[in-house]
């Protein structure tokens, strides 16, 4: 792969158009993160479960604060990367003119790598998968051919992901966010279809990043960008290099402020993130200013925090550097946070463990994962029938409670069920909550 063709600032929908002299306001990269800012699948973010239920008096992270965090560590990682080619060839500008976008290109796909995840986390991304392998749904997947089943059977949020952002839902225009070929690649985690998803052995196919609807546009976007295919499978291609950083943004983040929003909690003490972290701090000095400028146990956390992130913002840019001629041909089989140093990396695996022993396995986690199931599996059993048969009264009252944006003229199977996956994965967890409970009789909605 070459940068010059990886870079390519063409949008999704508007291929004809113009590109605007890079002398304005924004670059195009700063317009695809603007756009994404402003978006109401953006918004909505911020009533989505990032790990932990939607706070009380205690403020945790949401999906939305938790991709601002992200674009952030993002363009950092995109950042430190241009000005290390930048030092190594000064005339990579003119060789490859959008090469100092790269920052910009890592925080707007960044910005938008959650958009996709449906209600309660990836408990949502389960609720949904279960319905059709062993709730109602099972019906309607023994009608589908063999290759959209797996998109049911086995949702993801990283397809979804790039079907909003390409997808001409209904009054919604074609082409609505009409972002850059360039960053719409970076979101693709993993550039396969669902039939060659879950493959653990290959990284870029350890699950799948785009559904059959889509299949013909992300072929698109790869071709344009020379993207190379995967020889093993024609389904798939090989990541396109900035997702790698895109995805070590996202574990950086994810590793590390789970540890705080679990101190902030008090599901971890200070002492238990404080040795979680010291070891990535890449500091001499700082055990004796936690001891001697600060008191706050919450500043003590920030602290190592922000010094913990620093050191794997720059690990992760440097091996992503030294690392050019195997991720640019497709050799790079791994993530940025397992080729780590190795006194980093023990560091990095204990988090991990801690993570899933005491955060993700926690009580309320659980019982928020438990009510996804139910809630998300509840909405489906009603509203898939309802736009896929519509012949009765109550399913036709159902059918009307479906924003017209989620309504499709098609009539196969596939993408009426679909259709009802756009609306119901799109929804918020209280939306969801209430929703659920109004349809089932447990609330009565009022008259606003």
């Amino acid at each position: 792969m070459e940068w010059k063709t990886l870079l390519s600032a063409k949008r999704w929908g508007h291929e004809d158009k113009p590109i605007r002299d890079n002398d304005d306001a924004r670059s195009q990269f700063q317009i695809d993160y603007d756009r994404l800012i402003f978006s109401s699948p953006f918004r909505r973010l911020q009533n989505k479960t990032q790990v932990f239920p939607l706070p009380g008096s205690v403020f945790v992270h949401n999906r939305l604060t938790h991709s601002l965090e992200v674009a952030s560590v993002g363009r950092s990682l995109g950042r430190i990367f241009y000005n290390q080619i930048k030092k190594d060839n000064p005339n990579i500008d003119n060789e490859v003119p959008l090469m100092s976008e790269v920052g910009n290109i890592v925080a707007a796909a960044a910005l938008a790598h959650d958009l996709g995840n449906p209600a309660f986390g990836h408990s949502g991304e389960a609720a949904i998968s279960r319905y059709f392998t062993n709730g109602e749904g099972k019906f309607y997947l023994d009608q589908l051919a063999d290759h959209q089943k797996k998109d049911f059977t086995n949702f993801e949020g990283n397809a979804n992901a790039i079907r909003i952002l390409t997808h001409p839902f209904e009054g919604k225009g074609n082409g609505a966010y009409a972002l850059t070929y360039a960053t719409l690649a970076a979101i693709g985690k993993y550039p396969c279809e669902s039939s060659i998803g879950g493959d653990k052995s290959k990284l870029h196919r350890k699950k799948y990043g785009f559904f059959q609807s889509e299949k013909e546009i992300f072929r698109k976007i790869a071709d344009e960008l020379g993207m190379l295919q995967d020889n093993d499978n024609p389904l798939g291609y090989f990541r396109h290099p900035l997702t790698y950083l895109v995805e070590a943004a996202d574990d950086i983040c994810y590793g590390i402020i789970d540890l705080e929003d679990a101190h902030r909690l008090q599901i971890l003490s200070f002492d238990e993130v404080k040795n979680l972290l010291l070891p990535l701090c890449n500091s001499d000095k700082l055990e004796t200013r936690l001891n001697d400028d600060l008191e706050d146990d919450d500043a003590k956390v920030s602290l190592l925090r922000a010094k913990a992130i620093s050191t794997l913002i720059y690990e992760c840019s440097t091996i992503f550097y030294t690392s050019q001629p195997e991720i640019l041909s497709g050799k790079f089989n791994k993530s940025l946070t397992d080729a780590l140093p190795a006194h980093y990396a023990k560091a990095w695996k204990k988090i991990e463990e801690i993570s899933v022993e005491k955060i993700y396995n926690f009580q309320s986690v659980i019982a928020k994962e438990v009510s996804g199931y139910k809630v998300m599996a509840g909405l489906l059993e009603e509203f898939v029938p309802a736009l896929v048969n519509n012949d009765t009264h109550y399913y036709k009252k159902l059918v009307k409670l479906i924003p017209k944006q989620f309504h499709t003229e098609k009539t196969d199977l596939y993408s009426k069920v679909q259709s009802v996956l756009d609306f119901v994965s799109g929804m918020t967890d209280l939306y969801a909550v209430e929703l659920y409970g109004k349809i089932k009789g447990i609330s009565f909605p009022s008259v606003t």
